[in-house]
């Protein structure tokens, strides 16, 4: 699942700056090696991108939150204790990951798991698992093998998201990365 592309404002300005490229040229007028440098600009903004798709993905494998998926959500809430994670309470930020702005989805996902404790995590894996197991897409493991790996999986893409969406803050590509890592 893919949420809808946004280029972030610093690409063109990254084109200018790093190319000498006016953003707003037209593609017939750039050569190969243009191209492929712009590529390269593009994919440093990608992961923040990448991850939400990630994210969106995981909760795609999920039942779907209508009256046929109601039990598997109930479920979850009572196993996980977390409010945060409920259909009702995710929707806008879903929407929101679905036209590319993924930070508040994982921002609330991270708290859900935070507030886990380690028994609810382990029953809400359980619970994961046996939908997930439900599907015919995956091997023949436990259940709570397959709850607890799409946990951590979600825990770690949504961690993923914020990160991507925090590196923006560059002073001077953080002192030319702590001066080479300190000429290492």
């Amino acid at each position: 699942m893919l949420p809808e592309f946004r280029s972030h404002a610093s690409v063109p300005h990254q084109l200018e700056q790093r190319l000498g490229l006016d953003p707003r040229l037209e593609a017939g007028r750039i050569d190969v090696e243009r191209v492929a440098d712009i590529a390269v600009v593009a994919s440093a903004h990608s992961d923040g991108y990448a991850a939400t798709a990630h994210l969106l993905g995981l909760l795609a494998a999920l039942p779907a939150p209508t009256e046929a998926g109601e039990h598997f959500w109930s479920d979850l809430w009572r196993s996980s204790g977390s409010l945060y994670l409920l259909p009702a309470n995710i929707k806008a930020c879903v929407l929101s990951s679905l036209a590319g702005e993924g930070t508040g989805l994982a921002g609330q996902i991270l708290s859900a798991i935070d507030e886990m404790t380690p028994p609810q995590r382990i029953a809400a894996g359980e619970v994961i698992g046996q939908a997930l197991s439900e599907s015919d897409h995956l091997p023949d493991l436990k259940t709570q093998v397959i709850g607890e790996l799409w946990l951590r999986d979600l825990e770690l893409t949504a961690w993923r998201v914020l990160h991507a969406d925090h590196k923006s803050a560059d002073p001077a590509g953080r002192k030319a990365f702590l001066d080479a890592w300190m000429s290492v």
